[in-house]
């Protein structure tokens, strides 16, 4: 039976960081473990963490050709989520119709190699390539936990509601599922939705990006198809993948990593008036707000029975133009599965091309949102938002920022540090905070103000610890809480109240110069955090410890 789309867009907006029972909690950062893992959990979480960024040489089966040597390189924004590397896929299309080069195993092109004669190249007779971006669907445990059923209740391939929208799940059979006549799952994962598991996206992504067989693929790509050659340039027998002293592959180590990231935070928590905006021109037709994952009692605990807010609807849909052309499976050329849009704000480029990049996220956001039309599924969307008055499309795009800022991060910069003081002190002199208003990432609880609850919230946050207990003013009070109520003020941005006077070189506020205060310059090397870059030229660097150990000692 199809369920209308209405049914699901109109349902109360959930409180993504208020568990049962009034519990409140700082929302993960994007890239951070899931709450409610096991110490056990956990330990495979930065496990895996470490294998996926660890290089991997062509001694250990790397290659003989890939395009990374590691997960990190292309998922980098955060550790586990999207980036800017980019593949090309290859073909031949034939008035629309694609089909693959004869002799060719596959549309990936692997662009490097351990060496020149081993690289492979987009062959003469191609005459259609085309870009895909690095994808991520984060939180990749909750993703996959997403019932097949639930997906499936809103297809609607020939769009039986006239709403313009006819989405359709790709079912595909995960690499690990033995039993051939077992169901075939819904896809979610990858640009064709071509994948439905955590561990089939790992063991394909490391044997077709970086090269290395493992138990579910265990046939080495051979360049451009020539056995010859990969005899020649392949020594390492396959699988080349194998368990290691804990019984766990790369494959599974990775898929550990990946399916307890976290959900990216949304704040305000709440909602802002602009996702209002969003599901009245149509997005969330597609985007779809708010799932809920499986009861299963084979679940985790902290992926059972959960609600996620990843703006999907994981089904492809007709992009008309803004297709790529290729055929994956059963997506035809010009399909695409809806992305996630949780974490957008860190997102550059946009689009399974990467056609809108650069400039302000307001720019990306709405370049964007222009090319989905004027044909295609989204048309309509697109023509809906066009014809906005500028004051709600600035309110939907600002609603769009929204996915993935953290609490109290004021400036946007992905930290909660002295910087954001200010911003929270301004919030806490409000009487009444709306959830359009900036003061509303400060207000944890979303009882509409800000107040001592989310000052204490704040201070947990803080990510200046080592100043964040100073007294500089000899008050009884933690300087970062004089700042934040405004009872105090910190021209600098130091995390230091002004009248404690200036002292180079003391970053935590304690009097001296010292081992301390050399902790947090460390910290804080490459960076452009204006406390420990002493010297103002935007870097805190070499130059910069000149000037702390020249200050050594005690402050006048």
């Amino acid at each position: 039976m199809l369920i209308p789309k209405t049914l699901l867009l109109t349902a109360p907006l959930a409180v993504a960081g208020v568990a049962n029972a009034g519990e409140i909690f700082l929302q993960p950062k994007a890239g951070d473990p899931l709450r409610g893992l096991t110490a056990a959990q956990l330990a495979l979480f930065e496990e895996g963490k470490t294998l996926y960024s660890t290089p991997i040489p062509s001694a250990e089966g790397m290659g003989p050709i890939f395009n990374k040597s590691n997960c990190q390189s292309c998922h980098s924004t955060p550790t586990g989520g999207w980036g800017n590397a980019s593949v090309t896929h290859f073909g031949m299309s034939d008035k629309g119709s694609f089909s693959m080069i004869p002799g060719e195993p596959q549309t990936l092109l692997q662009e490097f190699a351990v060496s020149e004669f081993c690289k492979e190249h987009v062959p003469a007779e191609a005459n259609l390539t085309a870009i895909r971006m690095t994808n991520s669907s984060m939180a990749f445990g909750m993703v996959e936990a997403v019932p097949d059923s639930a997906i499936a209740a809103l297809e609607d391939p020939d769009d039986l509601d006239g709403d313009g929208v006819s989405g359709r799940v790709h079912w595909v059979r995960p690499l690990e599922e033995t039993d051939a006549n077992a169901p075939l799952r819904a896809g979610r994962f990858g640009w064709k939705a071509q994948v439905a598991t955590v561990l089939s996206f790992s063991a394909d992504a490391t044997r077709n990006e970086m090269g290395i067989t493992n138990r579910l693929l265990m046939e080495e790509n051979a360049p451009n198809g020539d056995a010859a050659r990969l005899a020649q340039c392949d020594p390492v027998p396959e699988p080349e993948d194998i368990a290691d002293a804990q019984g766990f592959a790369f494959i599974d180590r990775v898929t550990h990593f990946q399916r307890y990231l976290s959900v990216p935070p949304q704040t305000p928590r709440s909602g802002m008036s602009g996702e209002s905006l969003f599901i009245s021109v149509g997005c969330a037709k597609c985007h779809v707000p708010e799932w809920t994952t499986s009861n299963a009692p084979a679940l985790e605990d902290a992926i059972r029975g959960q609600v996620i807010r990843p703006y999907t609807d994981f089904m492809l849909h007709d992009m008309g133009l803004q297709g790529d052309g290729v055929a994956d499976g059963y997506a035809w050329e010009t399909e695409l599965r809806t992305p996630t849009l949780w974490n957008l704000r860190t997102r550059d480029p946009m689009l399974h091309n990467g056609a809108a990049s650069g400039g302000t996220f307001s720019d990306r956001v709405r370049t964007a949102i222009a090319l989905h039309g004027p044909y295609g599924e989204a048309a309509g969307s697109a023509a809906a938002f066009a014809k906005l008055p500028e004051a709600q499309k600035a309110q939907l795009v600002a609603f769009l920022d929204s996915l993935g800022r953290m609490e109290f991060d004021g400036d946007g910069d992905g930290h909660v540090d002295a910087l954001d003081l200010a911003s929270f002190a301004m919030a806490y002199a409000t009487p009444v905070v709306t959830p359009d208003n900036p003061g509303a990432m400060h207000d944890i609880d979303q009882d509409g103000d800000v107040d001592e609850t989310d000052l204490d919230w704040l201070v947990q946050a803080y990510e200046m610890p080592e100043s964040g207990n100073a007294d500089c003013n000899g008050n009884g009070v933690a300087d970062v809480r004089d700042i934040a109520r405004g009872t105090s003020l910190d021209a600098g941005a130091d995390g230091v109240p002004d009248e404690c006077g200036a002292c180079t070189g003391d970053l935590d506020g304690d009097g001296a110069v010292n081992g301390l205060d050399l902790g947090v310059l460390l910290a804080a090397w490459g960076s452009a955090q204006p406390a420990p870059d002493l010297n103002d030229d935007g870097t805190v660097n070499g130059q910069d410890l000149g000037v702390l150990l020249a200050a050594w000692g005690t402050c006048p």
